[in-house]
């Protein structure tokens, strides 16, 4: 069934969340893949536990604060290159084939969205370097509501504005957790299995699995 409403995630989906560290990497040295897993999952992990608590604060606040948790925890990184690694978030490289991709489904008639825990300043700086502003419709920050994914207000977002029923929406993430949340809203989902990880809620399956978005157009 070609779908005319497809909405992504951004970091992970779109834009590499590694590329910041891997610009820096010579100078991080030899502990510089861990540095940057650990620092995107302390990112998540806040995000989690502070929609959990009703303590929202912005994704770019978690950002800095996850990153400082991680400097603790990886004493051989140089603390002095902090702010290099946060000026790189906000112009993070787009994977190769996003471009492309969604310019395909743009021509197709489709309309394109990102719903994002970013902040909106984030996603702008993001859409803007990788040069997706004339592609991307529409911006979906949870900053509306205060919440993060996968609380199910932060999906609403997209059907409230687009006065759709879920299952009209294509939606696609590289992060399984997200999906799973997408699916339980209704969404058709499309997991972008970038790092091939085993699958995981298995009573909240995607629709299609794919390595990355080569194919979306035909699914």
């Amino acid at each position: 069934m070609p779908f005319s409403h497809y909405v992504f995630d951004a970091y992970g989906t779109l834009f590499d969340v590694h590329a910041a560290v891997r610009r820096h990497v010579a100078e991080m040295g030899p502990e510089s893949q861990f540095f940057s897993d650990l620092w995107r999952a302390k990112q998540l992990e806040y995000s989690w536990v502070r929609t959990l608590m009703g303590a929202y604060q912005d994704f770019w606040a978690l950002t800095e604060q996850a990153l400082d948790h991680t400097f603790a925890r990886v004493p051989s990184a140089d603390r002095s290159l902090r702010q290099k690694l946060l000026d790189a978030y906000w112009t993070l490289d787009c994977y190769p084939e996003v471009p492309n991709v969604l310019r395909s489904l743009k021509a197709s008639g489709a309309r394109i969205a990102i719903l994002s825990n970013g902040s909106p300043a984030m996603l702008a700086s993001a859409v803007r370097s990788a040069a997706l502003d004339d592609i991307i419709d529409d911006v979906f920050s949870v900053d509306a509501i205060g919440r993060f994914k996968t609380d199910p207000g932060v999906y609403d977002l997209v059907t409230t504005q687009w006065r759709l029923y879920p299952d009209a929406v294509s939606f696609q993430s590289s992060n399984r957790w997200d999906v799973a949340g997408a699916t339980k809203f209704g969404f058709r989902t499309v997991w972008i299995n970038r790092a091939n990880m085993p699958d995981e809620y298995f009573d909240l399956k995607p629709t299609l699995i794919l390595p990355d978005l080569n194919g979306l157009s035909g699914s």
